[in-house]
Parts: structure tokens; sequence; C-alpha cells
């Protein structure tokens, strides 16, 4: 099920949305211009190696420089090829300008990040000593959904089942909608504990916990930052 758009319309310009697409795609364009061997290089120095993270966390100097710590941001930019990058840019598009106007752009700026890296750290807690580089910017935006489907979960999410050569469309709620990705999520991550996690885009490897994390986590630091609440934020930027 793909998701084409949603029946919530927002009363602002979601720049945060815009910007955080923007910075996606110039990043991924960044990583199209490099040839093989520096893009490997580039994107074990700038996404999260777990086992690297975990090295880190116990006082280890890993020599490299950027810090680990600051991989949990650099990760949430990069993506393993067009496709990763045009679905989570598609998901970011549909729901994350109903919850920036929600939030007040400030806070959801720190929602959005803040989201990424709880969900890369979920996804380190269960491959500690794994070596696979983890990027992408799906557990913040897996965060974005679980704030959704709290606010909006009545919204009318239209979407396509590609069939083949057919393509049939269906209406359903975002409760439905979200609620099986999560549910799908979950259940894939905890199939992933019988075998060893993949949590980067290597050998088609999905970060299921990172998913399920940062979808947790958006559904409490939402209602936390304002979630619910109807009265307009005093933005100090446009």
């Amino acid at each position: 099920m793909v998701p084409i758009r949603d029946n919530n319309p927002t009363k602002i310009t979601p720049y945060v949305t815009y910007g955080l697409i923007a910075a996606n795609v110039l990043a991924f364009l960044y990583e199209a211009s490099l040839p093989p061997q520096a893009l490997n290089g580039f994107l074990h120095l700038a996404a999260v190696v777990p086992k690297e993270l975990t090295l880190s966390f116990g006082g280890v100097s890993v020599n490299q420089p950027v810090p680990e710590w600051a991989t949990l941001i650099t990760a949430q930019f990069l993506h393993g090829g067009f496709l990763h990058l045009a679905g989570n840019m598609l998901f970011l598009w549909i729901f994350g300008n109903n919850v920036e106007e929600k939030l007040g752009r400030a806070k959801y700026l720190l929602f959005y990040l803040s989201c990424g890296i709880l969900a890369s750290l979920t996804q380190w807690f269960f491959a500690q000593d794994s070596n696979i580089p983890s990027l992408g910017a799906s557990g913040a935006i897996a965060g974005v959904m679980g704030a959704y489907i709290l606010r909006f979960p009545k919204a009318e999410i239209l979407g396509v089942v590609p069939l083949g050569f057919f393509f049939p469309t269906f209406r359903v709620p975002a409760y439905f909608f979200l609620g099986f990705w999560f549910i799908q999520q979950a259940f894939y991550g905890l199939v992933s504990l019988e075998a060893p996690t993949n949590i980067g885009m290597e050998n088609g490897g999905i970060a299921y916990w990172a998913h399920s994390g940062g979808f947790l986590f958006g559904a409490i630091l939402g209602p936390l930052l304002g979630l619910f609440s109807d009265k307009p934020e005093e933005e100090s930027w446009l």
C-alpha cells in the first residue's frame, strides 16, 4: 500500500518539512556524485555504525573526523538509493505538514531530529556489534507518523495498491493505514530477533526496530511538545 495524499489541509506553509525534504535530496545528490569507493568511505563516516557507537559509549576512540554520536543526526539525511529516498520523502510530504502545524516550526524540527536519534538508538540496542552502516530518514519520519496517528486518527488517506498492471486506489482512515504499518514493522522486528539484524541498506536490510521505535517515541514526544494544544504557536522564524 502506497499513500498518495491525505485530506487534511493546513493553514500554514510547512517550511521545515520542505527544508527537510530539500536537505535530504541535496545530500543524496552529493552521494550520487561520488565514485563507489569514495561513497563507501563517506557512508561509513557519516552513517551510524553500531559497533563504533558501542565503542564510543564505552569511551573508546574510533579515530574518525565525525564523532560517532554526531552520526545519529547526519545519518538521518543519507539514503541507500533513489527508491529509499523517494519513499521516505513521500511519507514526510504527506504527514509532516500537519504535525509541523500543530507543534510549531521550532518544536517540530526538535521533535523530528529527536525521533530520528531515538529511533537509531532503538535499532542500535538490538544490534550493538553490527558493522553495517545505518542510514536514512525512516526513523524520524516514523516519529512523525506516530504523532499523526494520535492527532488525526480519522483523517482520510488516499493510497494505491500496485498489482502488476493494475493500480487500484483505496481510502482508509489514518488509524488503519498507520496502525497497520506499525504492526507490520513491529512484527518484522520481532522476527529479526531470530536472525542477524541488518540495519542499513546492505543486503536489503531494513531498520524495523528503528521504524517501530521512532513511531512509539513520536507518539510520546508529540503530546509532550504540544501536539494537542490548539493555542497558536509564537514563531520566531518564517
